[in-house]
């Protein structure tokens, strides 16, 4: 950028940073693979779930057969993790078959077509034009006594079939078989929460292009106070995930605390008006890519400098490490096998003895964004959540570690502001680890 664009930048929107080509902290983001790189490693990765994952999890839960159906643009939640990377739907209506013959898993397609190399097409419609009439051939050779579905009361990532499909299904089964159709919902969040080494080796590159993006954002290569909006860094990021070649599976949210402003409410079913940052502000990001197929869901704050300042007001910095103490409970009480449930009563005396005014609403993250698993609160359920947080905690799972915490800022004459945070972390079975880090200090916006 010359000197003129470089002069012109403080006085101009956001928007020109990015059409301008500026690209601060470019050299902090990793490195981004090509779209075909993307879909190799994605595959790669896919083929040694199916090896690993398929058989453990359909013996865990008793299953000896499991069907998935999809058809296209309607696809089941489990089916889009399924396919190869170049699928981006099903193709007219695809079927998957998995059938443990007790050395191996066999991976059939009822479909016109093989399904890359992972699932071979077990349907010729020349010699038997109805499908339903062929999947029915499949299964009665087989012979399986339990076979999963995924049809799920509580979970909708574990509902994917639908009326039509399963009475169709039903149909083509004689009752003998028919009996023996039992909802899959443990196996489908089983598959769609467990994360392999090889996904976990890369996850960390994927948590730190997120922190890298939020740091950019929160700078004041973006930020003008007095004159950028909250929306004008919203959109900024929406254009930045952009121009990286990435997508949100949200649109980023950015609010303000302030030393005049009335004290947030904890409540989360909105979202507040646009607003020109200023200087001794707070400002909250809550942030998410989708890159490799997988998620990340981050909230940070940053400190606007006033005239003169170097650091944040030591409240604000000890309200940081009030949440970072609540995150530490909440951590400290995974377990595999405990029940969402039973963490979030737990952490939440803890925190109580403490004295932290505290607020826990933690998800898994994957595959999707509020992925599949354990619920550990709800904003506004603290008292737990009836189903999804009965749900057991299994090891090799990610979580968005989020929560916040109320704290008195003695320099804003005792307001009191709330550090809501979230991180992505990993639970091998033994304890937590943040996938990237989490925040410990403010971000400074100078």
């Amino acid at each position: 950028m010359d000197t003129k664009k470089r002069k012109l930048a403080v006085f101009l929107p956001v928007w020109f940073f990015w059409f301008s080509g500026f690209s601060a902290f470019a050299s902090e983001i990793p490195a981004i693979l090509s779209m075909k790189e993307r879909a190799e490693l994605r595959d790669r990765w896919l083929g040694v779930r199916l090896q690993r994952v398929i058989p453990e999890l359909m013996r865990r839960e008793g299953f000896d057969m499991w069907i998935i159906v999809a058809r296209e643009y309607n696809e089941d939640p489990v089916f889009r993790t399924l396919a190869p990377a170049t699928w981006l739907a099903a193709r007219r209506r695809t079927v998957l078959v998995f059938f443990d013959k007790g050395d191996e898993v066999e991976r059939l397609a009822v479909a016109r077509y093989d399904i890359g190399e992972f699932f071979q097409s077990a349907w010729d419609p020349e010699g038997e034009p109805d499908q339903w009439k062929r999947l029915a051939q499949i299964v009665g050779q087989r012979d399986p006594r339990r076979i999963g579905i995924n049809r799920s009361s509580l979970f909708a990532l574990a509902d994917g079939i639908t009326a039509s499909e399963l009475e169709a299904l039903q149909n083509a089964l004689p009752e003998a078989l028919r009996d023996r159709l039992a909802g899959a919902e443990k196996l489908s969040i089983g598959w769609l929460e467990t994360r392999t080494a090889e996904e976990m080796e890369v996850y960390s590159s994927i948590c730190r292009i997120a922190h890298a993006i939020i740091a950019e954002g929160l700078s004041d290569r973006v930020i003008q106070p007095g004159f950028t909006t909250t929306a004008d860094v919203q959109w900024w990021y929406r254009e930045r995930i952009r121009e990286l070649k990435l997508v949100t599976w949200f649109h980023p949210s950015v609010s303000i605390q302030r030393a005049d402003s009335e004290d947030h409410s904890g409540d989360f079913s909105g979202r507040e008006d646009s607003e020109a940052i200023q200087r001794g502000d707070l400002i909250h990001v809550d942030f998410g890519i989708t890159y490799l197929g997988l998620n990340t869901d981050t909230q940070q704050h940053a400190y606007v400098l006033r005239a003169g300042e170097e650091k944040a007001p030591a409240g604000l910095v000890k309200a940081l490490q009030v949440g970072n103490r609540l995150q530490d409970i909440l951590t400290a009480q995974f377990s595999e096998g405990r029940s969402g449930n039973e963490i979030l009563s737990r952490a939440l005396a803890q925190a109580r003895d403490e004295g932290l005014e505290a607020r826990i609403y933690t998800h898994p993250i994957g595959y999707h964004g509020h992925g599949a698993g354990s619920t550990i609160g709800l904003w506004d359920r603290q008292e737990g959540v009836p189903g999804r947080g009965d749900y057991p905690l299994y090891a090799n799972t990610a979580h968005s570690i989020e929560l916040n915490a109320a704290s008195p800022i003695p320099e804003w004459n005792g307001k009191k502001v709330r550090i809501m945070l979230e991180e992505d972390a990993f639970f091998d079975g033994t304890g937590v680890r943040y996938i990237d880090g989490r925040q410990t200090e403010l971000l400074l916006v100078r």
